[in-house]
């Protein structure tokens, strides 16, 4: 599976912020997007997830001309619940009325329920939270509501996944271990992935660096 991106322009009628971006990530590979803030790394994430329409620059929403490709299949003008997309955050969003495994089942398609809560359960076990599955998410710590999150955005078995400085909370040892957690179900998946954040020790890849600048 193949993730291609071409924005010709993101902006609104305040001005506008992205230009002439294009790219293409492979297979269970990651790209970096960075630059300063402002420069429209969140809004091109929104562009890629169809979620843009929530985003505004000032008072005006945010449009985007261009095209969002999946292993060649245009996905541009489908709703967001309908692109395949999966998406982590730099807080975990975990439902604070669901345990642990209630919020990773919300995630799993439709199917058996024990099929379901096998799935549950094994994604647990990745996440090396195979106790935890009746505990209130308010008693992990940030790097357990972390591993959390991944899980239920993978069990949602997105074709791409979108990554949104979902490392700049965490301090330096526990960065470093959930960044190699992330990369690793990356790429034992063989899911393209888009990565934003301000710290050049999240590339995975020197290759698969863009660098946005602001565009007017």
């Amino acid at each position: 599976m193949t993730l291609s991106v071409h924005i010709t322009t993101l902006g609104s009628a305040q001005g506008t912020v992205v230009q002439h971006l294009r790219f293409e990530v492979p297979p269970g590979q990651i790209l970096t997007l960075m630059g300063a803030s402002g420069s429209g790394k969140s809004s091109v994430l929104a562009a890629i997830a169809g979620t843009l329409g929530s985003v505004a620059e000032g008072a005006q929403a945010l449009r985007c001309a261009g095209s969002v490709r999946l292993n060649g299949e245009d996905i541009t003008h489908r709703a967001a619940a309908q692109r395949g997309i999966g998406l982590l955050f730099q807080d975990a969003l975990l439902f604070a009325h669901m345990t642990v495994a209630e919020n990773l089942l919300f995630a799993v398609p439709p199917g058996p329920r024990a099929q379901r809560l096998a799935q549950v359960q094994q994604a647990l076990h990745e996440a090396g939270l195979s106790s935890y599955g009746e505990r209130d998410p308010a008693t992990l710590s940030g790097g357990q509501r972390a591993r959390v999150a991944l899980m239920r955005a993978l069990l949602a078995q997105p074709k791409a996944l979108l990554l949104d400085e979902p490392f700049s909370k965490l301090d330096a040892a526990l960065r470093d271990q959930f960044r190699a957690f992330v990369f690793g179900h990356i790429r034992e998946r063989h899911i393209p992935a888009v990565l934003v954040t301000h710290d050049a020790a999240d590339i995975a890849d020197p290759t698969l660096v863009v660098e946005l600048a602001h565009a007017g």
